[in-house]
């Protein structure tokens, strides 16, 4: 039911549920694991789900072998939100949303994915519910799992540059230290957003500029 809230697991296998809040819904954050993916375009959902876990002092993030993530739990308002990190490879994102997304019995509807997206100018952020990959491995993996009934968070990561390269090699390059310096103001953008979306229940419809 809707208003039910899960307890941590005990002993046993099966979920327990106590009265409490209204609804539930997972933000997940896409990448890469391993140091040497730090700071690369890829990672971008990874590290705007780190600064949306600071920003509103989730617990510590905790290894969930079982649903092939890192996982936090934390109430905003009266919204449990499940924040996770994959810790599949990007391509393989799809295996842990569904297997969290089952675990805590959430639609896909109630599903925010933030990453990143080479079709969107760096420097603007864009939302939307629904709609195909656009040739993003990790959400067409996704996709695949639970459908493409969902919120994207796309955080723009296109240029110039991208068009005359190997899309790999060109997603799994490091920011420009000119890119990285506009992180924090990009962060405070999709702080906004997610916000946002866990109090009205979705995600506003436009695109956003963090570089001013």
């Amino acid at each position: 039911m809707a208003f039910l809230q899960k307890k941590p697991q005990t002993s046993t296998s099966a979920p327990l549920y106590t009265l409490g809040l209204n609804k539930t819904i997972i933000i997940a954050g896409l990448g890469n694991r391993g140091s040497e993916y730090n700071l690369t375009r890829h990672n971008l959902g990874f590290m705007a789900t780190d600064s949306f876990s600071d920003y509103h002092e989730f617990p510590k993030w905790i290894e969930k072998k079982d649903l092939k993530c890192q996982l936090s739990s934390h109430t905003i308002g009266n919204v449990r939100v499940i924040l996770i990190k994959p810790s599949t490879m990007m391509n393989l994102s799809g295996d842990s949303v569904v297997l969290v997304s089952n675990f805590y019995r959430v639609s896909s509807s109630n599903i925010a994915v933030v990453h990143d997206d080479a079709d969107i100018l760096f420097g603007q952020i864009r939302t939307r519910q629904g709609g195909q990959a656009a040739g993003h491995n990790g959400v067409e993996s996704i996709i695949r799992q639970i459908g493409d009934d969902f919120c994207r968070i796309r955080i723009g990561i296109g240029s110039d540059e991208h068009e005359n390269n190997d899309m790999t090699r060109f997603v799994l390059a490091k920011l420009s230290k000119n890119q990285q310096q506009y992180l924090p103001d990009m962060h405070k953008e999709i702080n906004s957003i997610l916000t946002e979306y866990i109090y009205r229940g979705a995600l506003l419809p436009e695109t956003r500029s963090f570089i001013v």
